[in-house]
Parts: structure tokens; sequence; C-alpha cells
């Protein structure tokens, strides 16, 4: 058995359909890796909020608050990506089931919400790295859900195409803008040359 093998069997989940969204299946290493950068980026973000909520001792109100919605996004993100780390909450695996038959963009979104707000109140280091690696997370999903991307022959041919007459002399016609009144674009002479004089 592969290193590769093994680190899949500890990653998957039970009863996992390959792509549940319909969408195009992303290559093993970024799925795999996405969900280790999110038990990781959980991990800190945990541990920075609970560095953020010790600044309760300097009377830094909006830290405090900052800290404990950075430790909530970690356990979200903790049970939607390790719902094996809650064994004695049995809800934890059918919320993470279903968020996982959502598409890959809910996910991403999902993150990338729960990441902003404690940049946002309490600017620092704890909160800038523990929701940042969320907020990459997110990121890296968000990227899974754009697909992978088309070969140079498919992007050379979809250009080509058009989309308003059928033919590709129709795009370059002063109709094909999309404002009906668009005027045409002149020559106006040297830059740095004035006409009127």
């Amino acid at each position: 058995m592969s290193l590769a093998e093994k680190i899949t069997g500890l990653l998957a989940r039970p009863n996992q359909q390959p792509d549940p969204a319909g969408g195009p299946e992303a290559p093993w290493y970024l799925k795999y890796g996405s969900r280790v950068l999110g038990i990781v980026a959980s991990f800190f973000a945990i541990l920075f909020g609970l560095w953020n909520v010790v600044s309760i001792l300097t009377l830094d109100v909006s830290c405090l608050v900052a800290g404990i919605i950075q430790m909530l996004a970690g356990f979200i993100v903790m049970a939607l990506e390790a719902p094996c780390c809650f064994p004695c909450i049995e809800q934890v695996d059918q919320v993470a089931g279903k968020v996982e038959a959502k598409p890959m963009y809910f996910r991403a979104g999902l993150y990338c919400a729960l990441a902003v707000p404690p940049i946002f109140m309490c600017f620092g280091l704890a909160s800038l790295f523990g929701s940042g690696l969320i907020f990459a997370t997110g990121a890296v999903y968000g990227m899974m859900a754009l697909g992978k991307k088309a070969s140079a022959d498919d992007m050379r041919a979809a250009a080509q195409q058009t989309g308003y007459g059928g033919n590709a002399a129709s795009t370059t016609n002063d109709r094909a803008g999309i404002v009906n009144n668009a005027q045409p674009f002149s020559f106006t002479g040297a830059v740095g040359t004035d006409s009127n004089v």
C-alpha cells in the first residue's frame, strides 16, 4: 500500500460519492489537500481564537468577540472537514453529509464568509493567520468549483465562435456592442498635441 493510498484512506469519508454536484472531477491531490488544509486551518483558528479571547485582559472587547467567532468558525470547519473528530455529537456527521452534497462553491462561500468577520473586528496576526487559513481553504474550494482549465485548442475554438449572428464577421461591426448608441473609435491625433490651437 503506497503512501498516497494510506492518506486517501484516512481522509476519505464513508459512502462518499465521486461528485454529488455533477461538476468536474478535481484531482486527488487538490481534493485531499483542501481537506488537510481545512483541518490544519481549523486547528490554528481555534488556537489563535483562544489567543484573541485572552485579550480580554487588556479590556479589548472587540478582540474577545472576534476570538469567539474565530473559534466557532474553526469548530465549524473542523466539523465539516473531519466529522470523525466529533464522535459524541451524532448530528455532525449528518450536517457534514448535507454540506458534502452541496456544490463546491457553497462550501467556498461558507468558509470565506466565516473567515472575514474576525479579521475586520480585531486586525492582528492571530486573527489574520487563523482566519486567513480558513479563507485560503475557501479559496481552494472555489478554485475546485471553477473546474479544470480547458486545453489551448478548446479555448481557441471558443474564442472564434460567436454568440450574436452565427458568423465571426458579425462581432466586428458597430452593432456588436452592448450599448446600441455606442460611438465608433476615431483617431484624434498624436498624444500631447492640441488640435484646437
